[in-house]
């Protein structure tokens, strides 16, 4: 690859994650036929309306959630170690946008992560909006540690809200020469529509690796299918062995 001058260009690359990076660590997905929208119903426990309506319900839905990321049997899989590592060798701009609320890339070693759909060890102020660090239970008693007043709410963007960090993903998108998709369903939006924007520049690559093909597949060059502990390690060995050639 290079620039208008002839010399070799420094790939800017982005990978957006969803579920199915996270689910052979053992985080239940959404959609599958036995995700957490299977469970419960979504608008009992993701919408703004739901948390004004029963918050105790919303917190104990989230709370559940927490626990569960937090407990031993959950741990980064090879896919989030080869993502790490995939940062770390790359030679050009990376980004990793992630619609998943776990921490199990940064628990890989990732750095270069933006959770569009918020994250689930934090918590934020229903008043002030200080967003803090919340590894335990949010209950009705909690107030925000810095305002003092406002009750807590967990740090999730919920159906009807605007997913965070979409001016930074807006400009990594526009500039990208390589999109990679990772275990996502291709039906969530705005993430859904990615590729979209990268599609119109005829030489962006786009990858999808998926365990089977998204709603989205068509606007993708490039496809793998198949488990995110063996596609994704693969396919970060093939990357970086083309950008040393």
């Amino acid at each position: 690859m290079t620039d208008h001058t002839g010399r070799a260009k420094r790939p800017s690359l982005v990978v957006l994650t969803g579920a199915g990076i996270s689910r052979e660590s053992g985080i239940p997905t959404f959609r599958d036929a036995d995700g957490l929208w299977a469970q419960v119903d979504l608008e009992d426990v993701a919408t703004p309306e739901a948390f004004a309506r029963d918050p105790e319900r919303v917190l104990d839905f989230y709370n559940a959630r927490r626990r569960v990321l937090l407990s031993s049997d959950i741990a980064p899989n090879a896919a989030h170690v080869a993502l790490a590592r995939l940062e770390e060798s790359w030679p050009g701009d990376f980004l990793l946008i992630t619609q998943n609320i776990d921490d199990l890339h940064e628990r890989a070693g990732s750095k270069r992560v933006l959770h569009m759909h918020g994250e689930l060890l934090k918590a934020r102020c229903t008043l002030c909006e200080e967003v803090h660090p919340w590894p335990k239970d949010i209950t009705l008693a909690d107030t925000c540690p810095a305002c003092g007043r406002g009750p807590m709410r967990p740090h999730v963007v919920w159906f009807g809200e605007i997913p965070l960090h979409m001016e930074e993903i807006t400009q990594a998108l526009q500039a990208c020469d390589i999109f990679v998709s990772i275990g996502t369903s291709g039906t969530v939006w705005p993430a859904a529509g990615f590729v979209a924007e990268v599609a119109h520049r005829p030489h962006t690559r786009r990858v999808e690796l998926n365990l089977e093909p998204s709603e989205q597949n068509a606007l993708f060059t490039e496809h793998h299918h198949g488990p995110a502990t063996r596609i994704v390690p693969a396919f970060v060995d093939a990357l970086l062995a083309d950008v040393r050639e």
